[in-house]
């Protein structure tokens, strides 16, 4: 229940090895340290050593092996974590040497993931990457995998005492299936939910980006101070694991869907991107992508790179936007656009007009401007020409009114005969 107050704080060195293609190593090291601070982590040192290819059994070279173990002793640390997913011969040989727990970077992502997820679908969907990976390393594994808990959280569970795990192959690949049938029904669901809204010509707009970009704080920022409508957001990673989807009305008339999605890291887990790409769908079937980027992050770029590959893993190629949020936080004062490219901050709501004239020149391209003629003795087809379509202007002139309105083929063919 006080979860967060009763767990004790573990002390863990963070590793990692700079291959000769690695340009963002320094970049990835230090979101290595971010993804550790997620789980109430300290890290207490950092070690990296330069390698054409990483030692085969320990991944690191031995000297460096050995003076880990030292370290560890000195510090009492009980963790160490490696920057890139190690094989499960490499996990038991240095555990093993080393005398500590040893986590890759992907059971971090996982044990994050797993705390984070709330919703039932979340939770599934974590529960099956976890145990993806875990089936290939169930061999040799047992006193690591008790170490981490059975279910759940991983690390999250620390400290409530050793979880028996007695898992075998066959039960783990029953459980795998039997929760793969059951989000198979929740995307059903959402696949029919998805094509109602097709039938009403809803257009829907999803926000992609990097893990605390700020899309959730932007999709509330558009939804003005509708708070019931608002979605959760927090200063941290992954604090969206669900796709939530709100009806925006900017301007009247001109209603659209905005679909919050999870974020993304880079060395994202495979088996994390596979579970979740159900959840993305809403992204693959956007008319536009809103590409959310913290243009106060140093390492901003290497954020956007990461997002593009991943979508573009997923299949997801939508005409997109990129939105650079918190501009708050930089020495831009003014939101600005050029191109497809947009300068606001969500937090201070600046720049949002901008965002939502981009977003119907995209969306609402099909829509004209017309001028229109409505005798009085028509009262009825004014009153809908109010109720359905945007109107930009209108005054009553000596044969009727005159209305400036924005309109789609649809709205063009009903009240052609008053063009």
């Amino acid at each position: 229940m006080h979860e967060q107050q009763t767990r004790k704080t573990v002390d863990t060195i963070i590793i990692g090895v700079e291959k000769q293609q690695d340009v963002d190593f320094s970049y990835s090291m230090k979101e290595l340290t971010n993804l550790t601070e997620a789980l109430d982590l300290r890290t207490v040192a950092q070690v990296s050593q330069k390698l054409t290819v990483p030692n085969q059994a320990t991944y690191i070279g031995s000297g460096k092996v050995s003076e880990i173990k030292m370290m560890c002793e000195e510090m009492d640390v009980s963790l160490v974590i490696f920057n890139d997913e190690l094989t499960p011969s490499q996990i038991r040989n240095l555990e093993k040497l080393l005398e500590v727990t040893v986590y890759d970077r992907t059971m971090l992502i996982l044990d994050i993931f797993g705390e984070r997820a709330k919703t039932k679908e979340a939770q599934m969907q974590v529960e099956v990457a976890r145990l993806k990976y875990l089936l290939p390393r169930l061999v040799g594994m047992r006193a690591s995998l008790s170490r981490q808990g059975g279910s759940g959280t991983g690390l999250a569970n620390r400290g409530a005492g050793e979880t028996k795990l007695e898992l075998d192959r066959r039960k783990i690949e029953s459980r795998i299936n039997m929760l793969e049938k059951e989000l198979e029904s929740i995307v059903n669901r959402r696949d029919i939910q998805r094509s109602q809204r097709k039938k009403q010509q809803m257009p829907v707009v999803a926000l992609v980006g990097y893990t605390n970009a700020g899309k959730s704080s932007l999709l509330n920022a558009m939804l003005t101070d509708d708070q019931e409508k608002h979605v959760f957001e927090k200063d941290m990673l992954f604090a969206t694991l669900d796709t939530s989807v709100r009806r925006v009305e900017w301007k009247k008339n001109l209603p659209f869907l905005m679909a919050d999605t999870v974020g993304f890291v880079s060395k994202l887990p495979t088996h994390l991107v596979k579970a979740f790409r159900s959840t993305l769908e809403e992204a693959r079937e956007a008319d536009l992508l809103l590409h959310v980027v913290d243009y106060s992050h140093e390492y901003y770029k290497e954020m956007i790179e990461t997002t593009t590959e991943t979508l573009k893993s997923m299949d997801i190629e939508q005409p997109m936007v990129f939105v650079y949020n918190k501009i708050d936080l930089t020495d831009e004062n003014e939101p600005r656009t050029q191109a497809n490219e947009l300068f606001v901050s969500a937090s201070k709501k600046l720049g949002l007009n901008l965002l939502a004239d981009a977003i119907q020149a995209s969306i609402f391209k099909e829509y004209r401007v017309q001028n229109l003629l409505i005798p009085y003795d028509e009262g009825a087809v004014q009153a809908r020409i109010n109720e359905q379509t945007h109107v930009i202007k209108q005054e009553e002139r000596e044969e009727g009114w005159f209305i400036k309105a924005f309109f789609n083929e649809q709205d063009r063919l009903a009240f052609e005969r008053f063009l």
